[in-house]
């Protein structure tokens, strides 16, 4: 199993003008040519428990996987339409992400992540987003 370090993790979500600024603790390790991150977000809806999240970064590409009270996995590649999809106990659909760019810029277990998408949910244009991830090493 890799040698895991615990970071930081500053998540930012962007749609329009409304931005959304999430931190965790969490784990990050490297395993062959990716870059792992995990961390456990709280319950978002009562009763529903906490979700578990990993993101693997490689050269070309971002996956967010969840796990627990939400399920959700998206998947971004520049240029590509990739499927995805959403379950929480009030709604599930399936989505799928355009990537229009992917930056990355990590040494070690340290660095960032930006992604600018646009967001398809049930083949209709939902919006654009932007995300970025902030891996900070705990010192």
């Amino acid at each position: 199993m890799p040698e895991q370090t615990r970071a930081r993790i500053v998540v930012k979500s962007r749609q329009g003008q409304e931005e959304t600024v999430q931190e965790w603790m969490g784990e990050v390790f490297v395993k062959e040519d990716a870059t792992y991150i995990r961390y456990e977000e709280p319950e978002e809806i009562p009763g529903s428990g906490a979700t578990r999240t990993l993101v693997k970064i490689t050269g070309g590409a971002l996956k967010i996987m969840r796990h627990g009270g939400v399920e959700s996995e998206q998947t971004f590649e520049v240029g590509r339409r990739l499927p995805g999809f959403y379950r929480s106990p009030l709604t599930s659909f399936n989505l799928s992400t355009r990537t229009r760019s992917l930056e990355t810029n990590l040494t070690g277990t340290t660095g960032h992540v930006v992604c600018e998408y646009d967001l398809y949910v049930f083949e209709d244009l939902s919006g654009h987003f932007a995300i970025s991830l902030h891996i900070q090493e705990e010192q």
